[in-house]
């Protein structure tokens, strides 16, 4: 198990990096969402995350669009009608909203999923 540990200059929150469902930007702050339905939001950027989930030995995380980073392990549903984004996972206690997304970052993640080795039409 890895973790993320982000350190501001009042806390450090560590969180295993399996429990992120998805982080989404929300101006000059994030919100990281988590299996348990928490929210927190922190004084960092979206592509601060972006960076500290590439140095990760195993990244499931995906950027999809400019303001949304998802642990590609909970992505059920990409529907490009409805442009949004089902989470599930036996992981996940609590409710995930939809989440929407851009017709054209929806797309460019579902072909990217497509594409991946080891996953059954």
């Amino acid at each position: 198990m890895e973790w993320l540990k982000i350190s501001t200059s009042t806390e450090l929150v560590r969180v295993a990096t399996d429990e992120v469902v998805f982080v989404r930007a929300d101006g000059n702050y994030s919100d990281l969402v988590l299996t348990n339905g928490k929210i927190r939001k922190l004084t960092f950027q979206i592509h601060f995350f972006e960076e500290a989930f590439q140095r990760l030995r195993a990244n499931t995380f995906v950027r999809v669009g400019r303001s949304l980073i998802v642990n590609r392990r909970y992505i059920h549903v990409i529907n490009l009608t409805e442009q949004s984004l089902e989470l599930t996972g036996q992981e996940i206690k609590a409710d995930m909203p939809l989440i929407r997304a851009s017709r054209e970052a929806l797309k460019q993640l579902k072909e990217a999923l497509e594409q991946e080795k080891g996953a059954e039409s």
